[in-house]
């Protein structure tokens, strides 16, 4: 059974900007960033630029509320903390941080960015500010959290932690699934593989019994 796709963000509460940014996800896969236009994006709104223009001043600007408003998704949708012991709340992040990054929406952003990366650095760079790195410090603050609980020892570096966490997690699949090599994977090979990552992690990082 292959694993649902996780459902579209709806965060923001203007609708005209929601709109706005679900076309402009729309042009930028179809077309890549450097040749998707403002044009492009508000004739398919069925709206004028200036329409556009009233909510972002540039298309990079959109381009950064876009990849913003993904990532935050994925923080709130990854990190909350429902009532459960903190091994618990480890292997619902493990498994939900693999479901997001090998589901099918996330690579082909990942491949839209890393297409532009050379002609457009500006771009890779706000990608990986308000994605990856924003996302590294939230984990580390995640597992600090976890610390506090005793369940783990972090050694004095949250965010070394961190990438060793989300490294074990996504090590085999993501590539696999970047290049289409392996296809979506589903819920039994996300439970496995999210399992196997947390028994490394705490094999590194896991507080000696007292």
């Amino acid at each position: 059974m292959q694993t649902q796709t996780l459902s579209k963000p709806r965060l923001d509460r203007d609708a005209r900007r929601e709109a706005i940014l679900d076309v402009a996800q729309e042009v930028f896969l179809e077309e890549g960033f450097a040749a998707a236009s403002m044009s492009t994006i508000a004739a398919r709104l069925g709206g004028s630029k200036g329409t556009l223009y009233n909510y972002f001043k540039s298309k990079d600007d959109l381009f950064n509320a876009y990849v913003e408003h993904r990532c935050l998704w994925q923080a709130e949708s990854v990190l909350q903390k429902p009532d459960e012991t903190p091994l618990e709340a480890l292997n619902r992040v493990a498994r939900a941080y693999l479901a997001f990054v090998t589901e099918d929406l996330t690579l082909r952003n990942f491949r839209l960015v890393v297409a532009e990366a050379e002609r457009a650095p500006h771009i890779s760079r706000i990608f990986y500010e308000t994605g990856p790195a924003r996302g590294l410090a939230r984990m580390a603050a995640f597992l600090t959290d976890l610390q506090a609980t005793g369940l783990l020892d972090l050694g004095g570096d949250a965010v070394g932690a961190a990438g060793d966490f989300l490294g074990l997690i996504q090590y085999r699949y993501f590539k696999a699934r970047l290049c289409n090599y392996v296809p979506a994977l589903t819920t039994a090979e996300i439970e496995a593989e999210s399992a196997r990552a947390v028994r490394t992690f705490l094999r590194a990082y896991g507080a000696p019994a007292r």
